[in-house]
């Protein structure tokens, strides 16, 4: 072996990175328990819920799982999985949406006064 042999290097990421990355996902955390308690149409809130997550889990993919360091092959290999599960989440959202309008609407009734009993 040589002494100028090149030794490649793995970078993992500082302290500091890690904790900005852990301090937005607690942000987008926050922002997501605020948007759950906000009236909006269930449309709109699965929306930017759906969109909310995409973003977290590709900051812990990214950073907590290293694959913003490693190979271009690698992340190609986990990418298409990740399109399969966006289509397969577009294909059964709208069944969601149509058995949500086919749910038991409970309607409570007023209570009825029994019969006055007739006596002979």
């Amino acid at each position: 072996m040589t002494a100028d042999a090149h030794v490649e290097e793995h970078f993992a990421g500082t302290n500091k990175l890690f904790i900005s990355i852990w301090v937005w996902l607690v942000v987008l955390t926050l922002i997501e328990i605020f948007l759950a308690y906000k009236p909006m149409s269930i449309f709109l809130m699965l929306t930017v819920l759906l969109g909310l997550s995409i973003i977290k889990a590709a900051l812990i993919v990214a950073y907590f799982m290293h694959l913003k360091f490693e190979r271009l092959s690698l992340i190609l290999t986990i990418v298409p999985a990740l399109v399969v599960c966006i289509l397969l989440l577009s294909v059964f959202f709208p069944d969601s949406f149509r058995s949500l309008g086919l749910r038991y609407k409970f309607q409570e009734q007023p209570p009825v006064a029994p019969a006055p009993l007739e006596e002979p």
